[in-house]
């Protein structure tokens, strides 16, 4: 099935050139890798929303992080902890179990993060832009792995999106340094779901036809990234039309 829909885009695209070798695998290798990856995905997820739950629910947690100094510093340093353990995992991606160490680190660190700015977020707002991104990341896979089987390709997606979250990053500075409202952050979690709809069909798509086995860590970490982003995005609209 895969294979068919890959000499597609081949004869198409490459004039028979292999475009996406390894697609020429036995298709229940290239499946069993799919499950690995998105076990470890849902795994994340789950501990991702035991922590946040936690964050949320036990009160003297978020209000040691807002009300002292020390909780300020940690705060910051919890913020920062997933962007500098990608450069270990960099190194040791391939190595086992120090890899799922270094994974299990970004995710609780990332995961406190994500808690803090749930706790001050009524419940409501918090189970809307949950049901939201539940539905919109199943919705978005099963499309890609539907539109991958009948051969269509979205790497072009990938400058458009790269460009697109230098803007989100630029405009979210602009926010910090001159607040422009409740409807400019409307606008800023608009573009920035869509813009994360789209990650999520692009590194699916990776996913299908270009990550290779050892870079099962790589795979995981992106598709997670996206459905966190995802939904802190519709949590930042909610959370303005709501206040």
């Amino acid at each position: 099935m895969w294979n068919q829909a890959y000499r597609k885009i081949d004869d198409a695209e490459a004039g028979g050139r292999l475009l996406y070798p390894m697609m020429l695998e036995r298709p229940e290798m290239r499946w069993a890798f799919i499950r690995k990856i998105y076990s470890i995905v849902v795994i994340q997820l789950l501990a991702t929303i035991a922590v946040a739950a936690t964050v949320v629910t036990v009160h003297p947690i978020a209000h040691f992080f807002v009300s002292t100094g020390t909780g300020f510093a940690l705060y910051i340093v919890l913020i920062i902890t997933p962007f500098i353990t990608l450069c270990p995992l960099y190194y040791y991606h391939q190595r086992h179990p120090v890899n799922y160490l270094l994974l299990g680190v970004f995710t609780i660190s990332l995961a406190f993060a994500v808690g803090l700015t749930c706790a001050f977020t009524s419940g409501k707002v918090i189970l809307e832009s949950v049901i939201l991104t539940a539905v919109v990341v199943v919705a978005l896979t099963l499309y890609t792995f539907w539109a991958a089987r009948r051969g269509h390709d979205f790497n072009f997606l990938g400058p458009f999106l790269f460009g697109a979250v230098i803007v989100l990053m630029v405009f979210s500075l602009i926010q910090i340094f001159f607040p422009l409202g409740k409807l400019s952050v409307m606008i800023y979690g608009g573009l920035a779901s869509i813009i994360f709809c789209g990650y999520i069909v692009y590194d699916t798509d990776n996913l299908i036809k270009r990550y290779s086995y050892d870079e099962y860590i790589w795979a995981a970490i992106a598709l997670y990234l996206d459905i966190i982003n995802l939904f802190l995005s519709l949590l930042t609209i909610l959370r303005a039309a709501d206040s």
